[in-house]
């Protein structure tokens, strides 16, 4: 089953009081790493895809045709061919690129904002604080993520925003032990010390001197979290928990085609092929992104 691990070995470490050419040279590392250019053209044609996807699609992504049922790819007038009830496959894969999307990427940016703050005041705390806090993001840690997104799911009931709250229930957790892990090390450093001895509160301290210093690696964690989100979130979909018809989205799309795999194979696997293109993206990204980040002022 599909688990989240957490390895704060990997997460990169930033130097400390970062300038702009730090970043102008992480830029440039990462415009020469070709994998990455290229999975963030795949991720750019598909944000595309959903910010005009009902405007360019060939057809009424919701308009059926029995007499079309199951039509191969490349039927006439049809280049994906359509689906159970006859709909245009291709229409319903781009306007699905909107729904699946965001159905990935908000419950990362949620998890983000919310476990970066638990994280944070752990790290920085110390103490009993943190081993409250940290003990109880444990707990979760007790579960496979596919399991623990699937019970919240089922209790919360199916729907868009229950499954967006189950999947930002699922991702807090290893986004707060990034940041703790990561704001641990902040708090050793001569600077923060030198902050404590001027006689700073820990609110300034925070904001002036830990917080541009532990989004970075968070937020390149997060990133990788995408691809995980997107398969959860298909997989909710496909087990009725997620979205519901008639709404195209990928793994609801799988869902609904699967008892047409002994007829028309590919199209039953075009949903698929989708989530696994655009999870490849954003891991690809990710990992460009961290690499670039690896380097000294």
């Amino acid at each position: 089953m599909l688990n989240i691990s957490v390895d704060p070995a990997k997460v990169p470490a930033l130097p400390m009081e970062k300038s702009i050419g730090y970043w102008q040279n992480v830029g440039r590392r990462l415009c020469r790493d070709r994998l990455a250019m290229f999975a963030a053209f795949v991720i750019l044609i598909l944000l595309v895809m959903a910010v005009f996807g009902q405007s360019i699609t060939p057809y009424d992504p919701y308009a059926a045709s029995i007499m079309k049922r199951l039509k191969p790819i490349g039927f006439a007038g049809h280049l994906l061919g359509t689906d159970e009830l006859g709909r245009d496959m291709l229409s319903r894969l781009i306007v699905g690129t909107r729904l699946s999307l965001f159905m990935g990427i908000t419950p990362v940016v949620l998890a983000f904002g919310i476990g970066s703050v638990i994280g944070i005041i752990a790290g920085y705390a110390g103490g009993m604080t943190n081993t409250l806090i940290m003990r109880t993001i444990d707990v979760f840690y007790a579960f496979p993520s596919v399991l623990l997104a699937i019970a919240l799911s089922g209790v919360l009931g199916a729907g868009i925003t229950n499954s967006l709250i189950s999947l930002t229930i699922v991702f807090i957790p290893p986004i707060a032990r990034v940041a703790e892990s990561v704001t641990t090390q902040i708090r050793e450093r001569d600077f923060v010390e030198a902050a404590r001895a001027s006689g700073a509160n820990a609110f300034t301290i925070v904001r002036v001197h830990v917080l541009g210093n532990v989004l970075g690696p968070i937020f390149v964690y997060s990133t990788s979290l995408i691809a995980v989100s997107m398969i959860l979130a298909s997989g909710l979909s496909f087990l009725g928990l997620g979205v519901k018809p008639p709404e195209p989205e990928w793994g609801l799309m799988l869902n609904t085609l699967r008892t047409a795999i002994y007829v028309q194979p590919w199209i039953a696997a075009l949903p698929g092929v989708m989530i696994f293109v655009t999870s490849i993206a954003f891991n690809l990204l990710s990992d460009g992104l961290r690499t670039a980040m690896e380097i000294k002022n």
